[in-house]
């Protein structure tokens, strides 16, 4: 891991650090702020007499901030302390329908629609008042609709529009479906941060004896769409990568789209190797089990999907069976976004836990500093597959 001593600190903080972790993502928000604190803790003694630093070293970086509802369902964001000339990061999970409000006396789950909403109350509570807002919003809201065909409205190109009207500075999103979407905002900062070591990492502590090589594994990409993140895979990783296209029935519309009728494989044989499949996210998991079912009927060896976003919407009984009809040898995601303690108690699921990443990105950021260098995990990469090739821990 790319250890925070390694990086040079030196400028001064562009604000004192406040982190305001919204309703759905205080799990997330506790555990950043765990490591922020453990590190200013160690390094705070430097600046102790120096002005330009005060409120660095603090026991606790979280500001008290909740959005409660009338009895109407209507909100209204409300911060419980000063948050003058602080550098503030507010970080949301819109895929949180764990969270619940009344609605004339009816329970409500709350909606992608309702996180973005309750973050923008947030913002306008702030008033204008903080040194700098920084939004963390691992799934980009609104990331599928990136794009327009026919009639159709641009939601995720108004939703960061909006955002940077309200006085954003940066977005940082993880794995944003259409890069391509912060066009937008040409002239705001937008960070699509990518998980790919935080993957390979929990597949290697995991699986012991994988031999990471053309001849043993390959990468493959489940859509055209995702072949840049299997051609990185596979690049940084030494192996052959695969890719499938979803070939459509254009003279039928179902369900608002063209029916896939085949998944078309392109690329060398993959008899006897281990595969990973990564994509940015498992939805419905249709397309990763029809795509790891090609792949065993092609004798491939073990499969392992990989992707940033687990939202499992149909739930996880097709992904038990495929583990069981021995299609499926692990899922590698996130907890970017909300996991059901159910998907943690699978034999098969390999939690990432991004927290720290978070964390040294908000920590680079507040002191002004570039983030190019944690953005890319090559060396890290390397150093890695080095250790796991040589027999030491992880």
């Amino acid at each position: 891991m790319l250890r925070r001593t390694e990086r040079i600190l030196e400028n001064i903080p562009v604000g004192a650090l406040g982190l305001i972790a919204l309703t759905g993502c205080e799990e997330m928000g506790a555990k950043v702020n765990d490591y922020l604190v453990k590190w200013r803790h160690e390094s705070a003694h430097e600046y102790r007499d120096d002005i330009a630093f005060s409120g660095y070293e603090r026991d606790n970086y979280l500001i008290n901030a909740r959005v409660p509802r009338f009895g109407s369902g209507e909100a209204k964001g409300i911060i419980g302390e000063s948050v003058r000339g602080k550098d503030l990061y507010l970080m949301v999970d819109v895929c949180n329908y764990n969270v619940t409000y009344s609605l004339t006396g009816n329970v409500n789950h709350m909606s992608p629609d309702d996180h973005f909403q309750n973050l923008k109350r947030i913002i306008a509570a702030v008033g204008g008042k903080g040194r700098r807002i920084n939004v963390i919003m691992p799934f980009l809201y609104e990331s599928r609709q990136h794009k327009r065909s026919s009639r159709e409205s641009l939601d995720c190109a108004l939703a960061l529009q909006e955002l940077v009207r309200m006085g954003v500075e940066n977005i940082i999103t993880f794995d944003a479906h259409d890069p391509r979407v912060q066009n937008a905002i040409p002239l705001s900062g937008f960070e699509t941060v990518s998980p790919t070591y935080q993957f390979i990492k929990g597949l290697l502590r995991t699986v012991k004896d994988l031999q990471i090589d053309s001849q043993h594994m390959m990468a493959i990409s489940p859509d055209e769409g995702g072949t840049n993140r299997a051609v990185y895979l596979a690049n940084v990783l030494g192996l052959d990568m695969g890719m499938f296209y979803k070939r459509r029935d254009y003279t039928r519309i179902v369900d608002g789209r063209n029916p896939i009728v085949a998944h078309e494989f392109l690329g060398s044989s993959v008899e006897g190797k281990d595969v990973i499949i990564i994509d940015d996210m498992i939805s419905s998991g249709d397309s990763i089990i029809d795509v790891a079912t090609e792949l065993k009927r092609r004798k491939a060896k073990r499969i392992f999907a990989a992707a940033t976003f687990g939202l499992f919407t149909n739930g996880l009984e097709k992904f038990d069976k495929a583990y069981e009809d021995g299609i499926i040898d692990g899922i590698l995601t996130t907890n970017l976004i909300y996991q059901t303690p159910e998907l943690l108690s699978k034999p098969y699921y390999i939690n990432c836990d991004m927290s720290k990443y978070i964390a040294l990105i908000i920590d680079t950021l507040n002191h002004d500093g570039s983030i190019s260098s944690i953005l890319s995990p090559n060396e890290r990469i390397q150093n890695v597959i080095r250790k796991y090739k040589n027999g030491e821990p992880i």
